[in-house]
């Protein structure tokens, strides 16, 4: 019984991939004038999701250099995938493919869109806000909803995993270079979904801002708030800030990396991607402090 049923499920799966073997061959061998693909999911790799996507892409585009971006986003959470896409994509050449399937509406009435940044860029995601940061940086000059069936898997589409089924293709096709205007109807660039994301507010008094992430698995605080609008509070290397961070008062100094204050005190610190962060030299700031993401942090104008 388990081995009828075990070869059942793997012809279902042979007829899945089908169309991509069709792919393939159409492509033709090898790879040298490919464009290089960043990928980007919240699918976590304890399963053969991303190896399936990537299975995907180099069926269409065979020998497809793909280079992962990060497949833990924390689960639905659009807006941090933004703050990735946003943060990588400048390292990226500019005619880079990426894929971002970070897309708790699959399945829905949501679009599924390629869209092209002032840079040269193309992006292959759901229109549910995860370009709204690559958005306000490089501009979307175009876009265009994918309802070509060619460029998808095939008929055999599922409602749950588009990543598969629609995302993977398209930008497979994006890399080695398919005429992108028969993916489906353009779209108005204005109409694209955008997260309402906010920005540090400066006031008479200071600044007020909030944590919008964690670097890494060390617990500083990612906060949106600007090294040159912080700067503006007149506060200098050196000098201790004063801060409400969640409701509690603390003072930190202001200093240039990590190992500028002993192991296990705070710091003020400007991250790699020039932003005033939070953190604990050689220890969790969140876990220590109890703070998590959307806390509240208010800096005063040095006096």
């Amino acid at each position: 019984m388990l081995k009828r049923q075990f070869l059942m499920f793997a012809a279902a799966g042979a007829a899945l991939a089908a169309p991509i073997l069709a792919h393939a061959e159409a492509a033709g061998a090898g790879g040298a004038s490919l464009k290089l693909i960043g990928f980007m999911t919240d699918f976590d790799l304890k399963d053969d999701a991303v190896a399936i996507c990537k299975a995907v892409m180099d069926g269409v585009a065979p020998g497809v250099r793909i280079i992962d971006i990060t497949h833990t986003v924390e689960p639905y959470n659009i807006a941090q995938a933004a703050r990735f896409l946003a943060g990588s994509a400048p390292y990226f050449p500019k005619d880079a493919v990426f894929i971002v399937v970070v897309d708790p509406g699959v399945g829905s009435t949501r679009k599924a869109i390629i869209a092209r940044s002032g840079t040269g860029q193309m992006f292959v995601v759901p229109d549910n806000g995860v370009l709204t940061l690559v958005q306000d940086r490089d501009g979307i000059v175009e876009a265009r909803e994918i309802t070509n069936v060619a460029w998808m898997i095939g008929d055999k589409r599922s409602s749950t995993f588009h990543g598969r089924d629609i995302f993977s293709p398209a930008a497979a096709h994006l890399a080695r270079g398919d005429d992108w205007s028969t993916v489906g109807p353009a779209l108005d660039v204005k109409s694209l979904v955008r997260l309402d994301l906010k920005g540090a507010a400066l006031t008479d008094k200071g600044i007020e801002a909030e944590v919008i992430g964690f670097d890494g698995p060390y617990g500083n605080l990612v906060l949106n708030l600007p090294a040159e609008t912080f700067a503006r509070l007149g506060y200098v290397i050196g000098d201790t800030v004063p801060v409400t961070l969640d409701g509690k008062d603390y003072a930190f100094p202001f200093q240039h990396t990590f190992s500028d204050v002993p192991a296990g005190k705070p710091l003020f610190y400007i991250d790699s991607r020039g932003r005033l962060s939070v953190a604990i030299n050689e220890r969790n700031f969140a876990e220590t402090y109890k703070v998590g993401e959307g806390a509240k942090l208010f800096i005063p104008r040095k006096k």
